[in-house]
């Protein structure tokens, strides 16, 4: 089973690695410095997303202490 797995895991490794193209908009975004804002912003919205789930989870715990 272990083997078959190693061999699909390794099978769409190499297979993602050939159909790999630079995409002209990254280009693009480097270029003109923007990549750092899109970069940026998407850090902020991630760490809000597990701030709050965190926040959410506490919440959870208390109820179910309470329960």
């Amino acid at each position: 089973m272990k083997r078959i797995v190693f061999t699909a895991l390794m099978l769409l490794i190499s297979a993602v690695s050939v159909w790999a193209q630079p995409v002209e908009m990254a280009d693009t975004l480097r270029g003109s410095g923007k990549i750092y804002v899109v970069v940026a912003v998407l850090a902020v919205i991630f760490i809000a997303l597990i701030v709050y789930l965190f926040t959410i989870d506490s919440r959870l715990r208390k109820i179910e202490k309470r329960n």
